[in-house]
């Protein structure tokens, strides 16, 4: 198994030496490369919840080893409770398939989580999503709370919508209602769809500086001007779990 991981660890470390293949956690605004982030969702057994995390929390180590984990956070509300939420970045596709192919050899990654926690899963999500190109990656200026905000737009794709949604979502990060970690657009799930990652302060800050965007003119005439692109659309209150990079 060490020798597994070491020769993983050797892999990813000459595609560090690739610029072109690989892209910062934490900086550059657009993906010229293929770095994607797969988007993750647990619906746990109400009784098993806590000893869930727990186990995560103690062989997080395990998992991380082999690529990286952007946040991992516990669904508060406005979706279903007992849902671990968590994000993980893969420089691409070929990427991801060592990885899960490591993972199925990695004898104590299944023995101490994998096995043990399968029955504590009702049902598991995943989607793979991209930055929009005139977003990047931010990190929160203090530990927080977390709003992943869903919206379902019209078929057609960001040459369709891109423009209008951009000014939107700008309109209230720009003037200081909210801080935007990260804009991304769904390749694999429900098509048209964009998440976009908010921090805020507080559960509080956050109703507060809503309630402001929403007698600011600006805001209001961008907002106006993207729904008219828009489906549906969904927020969740995120807490992020002590092990989550994004706190």
């Amino acid at each position: 198994m060490l020798a597994l991981r070491s020769g993983l660890r050797r892999a990813l470390a000459r595609r560090a030496l690739a610029p072109q293949m690989c892209s910062s956690f934490a900086t550059g605004h657009k993906q010229k490369d293929g770095a994607f982030y797969e988007f993750c969702t647990c619906y746990l057994k109400p009784s098993k919840m806590e000893e869930f995390v727990q186990n995560f929390k103690n062989n997080v180590h395990l998992r991380t080893a082999y690529s990286e984990l952007v946040g991992y956070w516990i669904v508060e509300f406005g979706g279903r409770i007992n849902t671990v939420f968590h994000i993980w970045k893969y420089d691409d596709f070929a990427h991801r398939t060592e990885v899960y192919k490591a993972l199925a050899n990695d004898k104590e990654w299944q023995k101490r989580f994998l096995n043990p926690n399968l029955n504590f899963i009702n049902k598991q999500e995943s989607e793979i999503a991209y930055l929009l190109p005139w977003s990047k990656l931010e990190m929160p200026p203090k530990e927080g709370f977390y709003e992943l905000s869903t919206f379902l737009m019209k078929p057609g794709g960001p040459a369709l919508w891109g423009g209008a949604f951009e000014r939107a979502i700008n309109a209230h990060a720009n003037l200081g209602y909210n801080k935007v970690i990260g804009v991304f657009h769904t390749e694999y799930g429900v098509l048209n769809k964009v998440h976009v990652l908010w921090w805020n302060e507080s559960a509080d800050s956050r109703a507060a500086g809503r309630h402001l965007s929403h007698e600011d003119p600006r805001v209001v005439a961008a907002v106006r001007e993207s729904i008219n692109y828009l489906n549906i659309q969904q927020t969740m209150f995120l807490i992020p779990l002590s092990f989550s990079p994004l706190k």
